[in-house]
């Protein structure tokens, strides 16, 4: 265990079955598509949700614990594939599969903060933080383990844990595989649970203005023209193995979160027409990572990186493709249902005063010719593991969430979140993106890294705002 975790007490360690009837009360498999392989051996993603809450440790225990565990066996019924496991035939070519078993559950992890209440206040700010402080409000996934009668390895695919700040508030931690299901498949899990939380039963999933909620199954939703995918895929992904990495402690990267607000973001999209007149791409979306990018490259130097004129910038993100296949896969999909792109600059266009507006034609070139495209964005799927891979370890930036998925409204019954938190961006180098809880119309951009860089970074943020 990390010395992080000293900063918790775990109260109780419990695991958490959603109620044996329904579509629970049998086993259920679901298949992997060529939209969920690539995502097989990405690392865990991690979302904290900070709520102002003061509670006394015996009101957490008893009275706000059991409707956390009770809302989240009710939520499971619908969303049971996270209660399961990812089965691998660790020595065949059998493509894994998902596996809900009657019985399965997801460990729940309940703890109290050792530390001063006022601490709650110090991680739910934007300034930069220690990142490895925020690592002791999730729980690990388990190691994954062998089952005896098949040899197969039984992987978790989901945990969650529930910390008090004693007077101060509560925080959320989940930890999911990405196998399980893309960021509109756990958002939308995880805002269901909250609605289930909020009103005390799950009801509200079966009236005729909710029934929308209810989870879609179905992967023959998933349209593969060439029946081909699938295999060609699998062949480039089996001989890895399933691995579980160790955190590593100190991270050595401090987290920080940057906000444009509306008129910031107007502003630069201003800059932009009056530059570039003919550029139509123009959204939040573009304007917010094309700034994000252009920044990282022009704060480099200052954060004593040394990068050749010539060395490669990347910029890549994840497409939800639920509306862009034919005919649509509706809205309500669980799984991975996402198409991957990426762009390029050099880092000498990129720090240049012109690095914004170069960023801002790229982006939008992307998604004007590859996004928005009938039949473009899954088109090359079967390069997505080459492509990607190539750029492992290369000067890349990625996105984690978007707008589009609110978690300030996911309401536990304690109102709406004070702070959100992608932790997973601690590994890689990535940008999180999720709407301003605080300016409406904003946005909220968080990074993880060395003090250093972000240093810089913040020096360099403000210059197109001012």
């Amino acid at each position: 265990m990390a010395a992080v975790r000293k900063s918790i007490t775990v109260l109780e360690t419990c695991l958490v079955s959603p109620p044996a009837h329904g579509p629970t009360a049998a086993e259920q498999i679901l298949h992997l598509t060529y939209l969920d392989l690539p995502w097989l051996h990405f690392h865990p993603t991690q979302r904290l949700l900070f709520y102002q809450f003061p509670s006394s440790t015996a009101h957490f225990q008893e009275n706000i614990v059991p409707g956390f565990t009770k809302s989240l066996a009710l939520a499971l019924k619908h969303f049971y594939p996270l209660a399961g496991n990812l089965i691998y035939p660790e020595n065949s070519d059998r493509i894994p599969y998902i596996r809900y078993a009657p019985g399965d559950s997801v460990p729940v992890t309940v703890a109290e903060y050792n530390g001063q209440s006022s601490d709650f206040d110090y991680l739910t700010e934007n300034y930069p933080r220690d990142a490895d402080e925020f690592h002791a409000f999730f729980t690990d996934l388990s190691p994954p383990r062998t089952e005896p009668e098949s040899g197969f390895l039984a992987c978790p695919l989901f945990t969650a844990q529930i910390t008090l700040f004693r007077d101060a508030g509560i925080c959320l931690g989940f930890n999911n595989s990405h196998t399980a299901g893309d960021a509109s498949s756990i958002v939308g899990f995880l805002k269901a649970w909250s609605l289930i939380a909020r009103v005390g039963n799950d009801g509200v999933f079966f009236s005729e203005d909710r029934h929308p909620l209810l989870p879609v199954y179905d992967r023959s939703l998933v349209s593969d023209p060439s029946g081909r995918l699938l295999n060609i895929l699998w062949n480039q992904m089996k001989d890895f193995r399933i691995e579980v990495l160790p955190e590593n402690f100190p991270t050595n990267r401090v987290r920080a979160t940057f906000i444009l607000r509306r008129e910031d973001i107007q502003k630069l999209r201003s800059m932009v027409q009056s530059n570039k007149p003919n550029l139509i791409h123009l959204s939040s979306f573009t304007i917010t990572t094309a700034y994000v990018w252009s920044c990282f490259a022009k704060s480099a130097a200052e954060a004593g990186e040394a990068v050749g004129d010539d060395e490669v910038e990347y910029f890549g993100f994840a497409v939800d493709a639920r509306l862009r296949t034919k005919p649509p896969i509706p809205a309500a999909y669980f799984g991975n249902c996402v198409g991957l792109v990426v762009t390029e600059s050099t880092h000498s266009e990129l720090k240049g005063e012109q690095g914004f507006l170069i960023a801002v034609e790229l982006i939008g070139e992307l998604i004007q010719k590859k996004v928005n495209k009938e039949d473009e964005l899954l088109k090359d799927a079967e390069e997505w593991l080459a492509r990607f891979g190539g750029i492992i370890g290369k000067r890349a930036l990625g996105v984690a969430g978007s707008p589009r998925f609110d978690l300030y409204d996911a309401d536990f019954g304690w109102g709406k979140p004070k702070k959100y938190e992608a932790v997973a961006i601690d590994g890689e180098r990535s940008m999180s993106l999720c709407k301003s809880r605080e300016f409406d119309g904003g946005l909220e951009i968080g990074l993880s890294m060395s003090k250093t860089n972000m240093e810089a970074f913040a020096a360099v943020f403000p210059s197109l705002l001012n």
